[in-house]
C-alpha cells in the first residue's frame, strides 16, 4: 500500500476578495444595448444613419445659414450651373443702332463687340438677294443644315441686323441666309469675314459677355449711389453654390426649403399609418376568432383600392384646382390606404407572442387585456415596428417625389424634391445640372433609409442572431 499523500494545512482554506479568481461571465446588456452594438458593428447602416442626420441638419440648419429667398430671382443668371462666370462689364445705357456703313470688313461680321445687351451684325448686300433671314443656334452648324432659330427678315437694302431675344453669356452662332423674289430660301448664305466660298462652317461664332449699366448695378447694389466707376469696370454678381433653375432662383436654397416637404410628408404620413397598423393588427392578433377574419378581410379590401384614384378624388374633395399643391390630399390618401402591410406584421408577432409562456402566467396571475398588449405584446414588435417604419419612410419619400413629378402633389412654385425634378426634366440637355441635384437627393435619402432598415433588421431580429 502506497504512502497516503501529506497536503498541506492551507489547502481547503476559503479564497479571499484579493486572489482572481477566472471569471467566465461577460457584462450583461440590455436587449436594446445589444441591438445598439449590433448596428454599430454595420458599417453601411452607420453610414447610413450619419447621411440621415446630415440631411437633418441640411433641412433644420441650413436655412439658418443660406439666407436666400428660394423665390427670388437672379434674372441675369438664368439656368446658370455650378460654378459657371457671374462676372459683369459695365457699359453705357443702350443706345438705338440703325447701322454702320463704316464697319471694317467684308461679309457677315460683328458691327460691335458683343454682349448681352445686344448682338450687332453687319454684312455686303448680295446684288441676287430679294430679302435676307437671321438664324441663331447655340450649336454649330452641320450638313444637316439645322440652322437654329429664325430671327428676323430684312429687306434688300438692310444689310444689318440687331439681336436683343433673351441674350445670355455664352457662344451664339449666326447664319444669314439669302431669299428669292418669291419668299423661299435659296442655298446662298452671306459668308462670314473672311471665308472662302466652300468652305465650312457658314455662320458667324460670337461669344456674347454679360455687361450691366450703371443704372442697374446702382440698383443691384453693386456700386454705391454717389459713385461714378469708369466704362469697362468688371463687378461680381451674386453667388449661387448649386447654381439657379430657369427662372434664376438658388438651387441650393430650394433644395433645402424642398427637404423640409419632402422629408414632412416623409416622416409625417408614415407615422400616422405605421401607428394606424399597430393598434389595428394588434387588436387583429389579440383578439383572433372570427374578429381576426373580419379585420383583416377590411385590411384586404384596403389593398386593393387604387391609390392614384383616391389621389384624384381626395383632391376634388378638398378642392384642390390645377396648379395647386395637394400635401394635404397626399397626405390623407397615404394614411388611409397604406397601413395594412403594418397591420399584418404586426398581427403575425401577435399571434405568435401570444402563445409565449409568459402571456400564460401573466393571465393566470390576473393581468388585464390592455396590460398583456401594452406591457408585454407592443413593446415586443417594437423591433418589427421600427424596421416597418424605418421602410415606410423613404417610400413615402418616393411616393411624394413621384406624385409632384406628374404634378399631383406639391406644385411649383413651392419647392419639393419632385416638384423640382419635374421642372428639371424640360431642360435636362441643356441644364442638366436642374434635374440632377433633386435627383440625387432622392436617390441619397431613399438609399440610406433602406440601409438603415437593413441594419435595424438584423440588430433587433433575435433569428439573425442566433445565426452568428
Amino acid at each position: 500500500m502506497s504512502q497516503a499523500t501529506q497536503l498541506p494545512d492551507d489547502a481547503f482554506a476559503p479564497l479571499t476578495r484579493s486572489q482572481h479568481v477566472q471569471s467566465l461571465s461577460r457584462p450583461s446588456l440590455s436587449y436594446w444595448q445589444d441591438a445598439w452594438q449590433r448596428l454599430r458593428a454595420n458599417r453601411r447602416a452607420i453610414i447610413s444613419l450619419y447621411l440621415i442626420l446630415g440631411l437633418l441638419l441640411f433641412t433644420l440648419i441650413g436655412p439658418l445659414l443660406w439666407r436666400v429667398d428660394p423665390a427670388l430671382q437672379d434674372v441675369d443668371q438664368i439656368s446658370q450651373p455650378p460654378g459657371a462666370d457671374r462676372s459683369a462689364i459695365l457699359t453705357e445705357d443702350y443706345q438705338p443702332w440703325y447701322g454702320d456703313p463704316n464697319t471694317p470688313g467684308e461679309g457677315l461680321r460683328l458691327a460691335q463687340p458683343a454682349s448681352t445687351q445686344a448682338v450687332r451684325l453687319q454684312w455686303e448686300a448680295d446684288p441676287d438677294a430679294a430679302e435676307y433671314r437671321i438664324y441663331r443656334n447655340i450649336f454649330p452648324v452641320g450638313t444637316e443644315r439645322a440652322l437654329g432659330l429664325p430671327l428676323f427678315e430684312t429687306p434688300a437694302n438692310q444689310t444689318y441686323f440687331e439681336d436683343r431675344l433673351d441674350l445670355r453669356p455664352g457662344v451664339y452662332f449666326y447664319t444669314v441666309v439669302i431669299m428669292d423674289s418669291a419668299g423661299e430660301e435659296t442655298e446662298g448664305v452671306i459668308l462670314p469675314d473672311g471665308q472662302t466660298p466652300g468652305s465650312l462652317p457658314n455662320q458667324l461664332e460670337v461669344e456674347v459677355k454679360r455687361v450691366v449699366t450703371l443704372s442697374e448695378a446702382r440698383q443691384r447694389g453693386l456700386v454705391d449711389a454717389d459713385e461714378n466707376p469708369p466704362m469697362g469696370t468688371e463687378y461680381q454678381f451674386a453667388w449661387h453654390p448649386l447654381g439657379t433653375d430657369y427662372l434664376g432662383r438658388d438651387m441650393l436654397a430650394r433644395l433645402m426649403h424642398g427637404a423640409r416637404i419632402s422629408l414632412f410628408i416623409g416622416f409625417f404620413a408614415p407615422l400616422l399609418y405605421v401607428l394606424i397598423g399597430v393598434i389595428y393588427g394588434s387588436m387583429a392578433g389579440f383578439i383572433g376568432g372570427m374578429t381576426d377574419q373580419v379585420l383583416m378581410r377590411m385590411a384586404d379590401f384596403v389593398v386593393a383600392l387604387p391609390f392614384l384614384l383616391f389621389m384624384i378624388l381626395f383632391k376634388v374633395v378638398f378642392s384642390i384646382g390645377p396648379g395647386e399643391s395637394g400635401i394635404t390630399p397626399m397626405l390623407v390618401a397615404m394614411i388611409i390606404l397604406l397601413w395594412p402591410s403594418t397591420a399584418r406584421l404586426v398581427r403575425g408577432q401577435i399571434l405568435q407572442i401570444r402563445e409565449e409562456g409568459y402571456i400564460s402566467a401573466s393571465r393566470l396571475l390576473g393581468a388585464q387585456t390592455n396590460y398583456l398588449v401594452l406591457r408585454h405584446m407592443i413593446p415586443n414588435t417594437m423591433g418589427v415596428i421600427l424596421v416597418t417604419l424605418t421602410f415606410a419612410v423613404p417610400g413615402a419619400i418616393f411616393t411624394e417625389a413621384f406624385l409632384s413629378f406628374i404634378g399631383m402633389g406639391v406644385a411649383p412654385p413651392t419647392p419639393s424634391w419632385g416638384s423640382m425634378c419635374n421642372e428639371g426634366i424640360k431642360t435636362m440637355l441643356t441644364t442638366p445640372h436642374e434635374l440632377i441635384f433633386p435627383a440625387l437627393f432622392i436617390s441619397i435619402t431613399v438609399l440610406a433609409f433602406n440601409l438603415l432598415g437593413d441594419g435595424l433588421r438584423d440588430a433587433l431580429d433575435a433569428r439573425m442572431r442566433n445565426r452568428e
